[in-house]
């Protein structure tokens, strides 16, 4: 799975881009490192030919990862909806049934 491993300062997110076991956590070892990304300047360092190798093997972008891909034109195909639904509250539930 290729996903971000945060690895920036508090307040001062920075993550890399890495191919992981899909199953593993975000912060264990890595196979490889794929590139950088600086949210707060919108700076990206990507190795495209390596992202696309991985890929033709198999291995999947996380939903953020693939809409970052999608928009720097690495790969082509439409972004994924990644903002979480809302909770509903008890009250909100109990209304509906």
């Amino acid at each position: 799975m290729i996903r971000f491993q945060r690895v920036g300062r508090t307040n001062d997110p920075a993550f890399r881009i890495v191919l992981t076991e899909k199953r593993s956590k975000p912060k264990s070892g890595e196979i490889e490192i794929l590139g950088n990304f600086y949210p707060k300047t919108r700076a990206v360092n990507m190795n495209a030919v390596r992202i696309l190798h991985w890929l033709s093997k198999g291995a999947q972008a996380s939903p953020r990862v693939h809409n970052l891909l999608i928009t720097h034109k690495i790969i082509t195909g439409t972004k994924i909806n990644v903002v979480k639904a809302k909770k509903q509250t008890k009250e909100a539930v109990g209304a509906t049934t």
